[in-house]
């Protein structure tokens, strides 16, 4: 599947359509549909099932300075009482480089996506003013597409990141829902199943 039939896809999908629509009309700064639910619903698709799962938390992130910690806690609770429909989680990337170890302030949204812990977690996807679709990939579909899992290499620059990023595959469970995916650990020359 190329990346333009994807696009189609994510366009298509009433769910997708809907939460890009409900995040453009939040007018937060460079706010985007990201990792996660962007992801998952790719693997769903290759895989031959639906697009969009409701178990899936929406994940929305954005950047403004002049919004706080405790205001994107506000601004969360308000969407999910407004959209029960959906698990939503809103993210400031302002605050956000303090869960990965030994990292700088972001920049913005495109650079927080591009130090994510996964190459396949890195995608974003937002509804441009003309209704047309920007994804942001920064390491391309191809990890997605193959199903893999591997570092970015912001997290394969520092031991404790990558200790992190080892403890959070753990945890995930991935496999038992895609079980073609496979996984690449920063201390293995190879990919590796779980």
């Amino acid at each position: 599947m190329t990346d333009e039939e994807i696009l189609e896809r994510l366009s298509q999908d009433q769910n997708i359509r809907r939460i890009l629509e409900i995040i453009r009309n939040l007018q937060l700064q460079d706010s985007w549909l990201a990792a996660g639910c962007v992801r998952n619903f790719i693997w769903n698709i290759l895989f031959g099932k639906s697009g969009f799962d409701p178990n899936t938390d929406v994940d929305v992130i954005f950047f403004d300075p002049t919004i706080s910690y405790e205001q994107t806690l506000q601004l969360e609770m308000e969407l999910r009482e407004a959209f029960p429909d959906y698990r939503w989680e809103l993210k400031n990337q302002v605050y956000m480089h303090i869960h990965s170890p030994n990292t700088q302030p972001y920049s913005c949204s495109k650079d927080a996506m591009t130090q994510y812990p996964e190459r396949c977690t890195a995608i974003g996807l937002r509804l441009m003013a003309n209704d047309k679709l920007e994804l942001f990939a920064p390491y391309g579909l191809e990890d997605i597409r193959a199903f893999q899992v591997r570092p970015t290499p912001h997290f394969l620059a520092d031991e404790e990141r990558k200790k992190l990023y080892t403890q959070r595959i753990s945890k995930k469970n991935w496999q038992d829902k895609w079980s073609q995916l496979s996984f690449e650990f920063p201390s293995e020359e190879k990919k590796s199943a779980i």
